[in-house]
């Protein structure tokens, strides 16, 4: 199986704080299947390290919102454009399923950081998220593709 990854859970400093967010049960998976690293928010021209991010506006992604960073900053573009290239990456490789990093500004899909900067959380998607689903593809988080001893759903 083609399973497209966040980078940081495979253990890549590509979080915007420059460290990883490795997670060894995703990691365990390169055993039997073939993982495509992404990170959408380098793939749209952003730095690492980076300027905190959140989705301001709505509850995750729909469209409609804004993506600020922590200095007031609008970084929209970039988030769509690694959202875009992300998706042309999962197209061209067939990937069968993603699997993206909770509460992320782009790889969220359950929740989100509400936009205030101040921790708190709300249902919704991030920009990647919502578009790798929009288009089709199963979308996971690193913490809800592992049922019954770490069988993949």
């Amino acid at each position: 199986m083609k399973i497209l990854v966040s980078a940081c859970l495979l253990g890549l400093p590509t979080r915007y704080d420059g460290r990883s967010a490795a997670d060894e049960r995703v990691l365990s998976l390169l055993e039997r299947h073939d993982l495509i690293p992404v990170c959408p928010e380098q793939l749209g021209g952003l730095p690492t390290p980076r300027p905190r991010c959140e989705i301001y506006g709505g509850c995750g992604w729909t469209g409609k919102e804004r993506v600020l960073d922590e200095f007031g900053s609008d970084r929209t573009e970039n988030f769509l454009k690694g959202a875009e290239t992300t998706l042309k990456v999962a197209r061209l490789l067939k990937v069968d399923l993603a699997i993206l990093k909770s509460k992320s500004p782009s790889c969220g899909k359950n929740f989100v950081y509400d936009g205030s900067f101040s921790g708190r959380l709300v249902p919704g998607k991030g920009v990647t998220a919502f578009l790798l689903e929009k288009n089709g593809l199963k979308v996971f988080e690193e913490n809800e593709v592992f049922v019954n001893n770490n069988d993949l759903l």
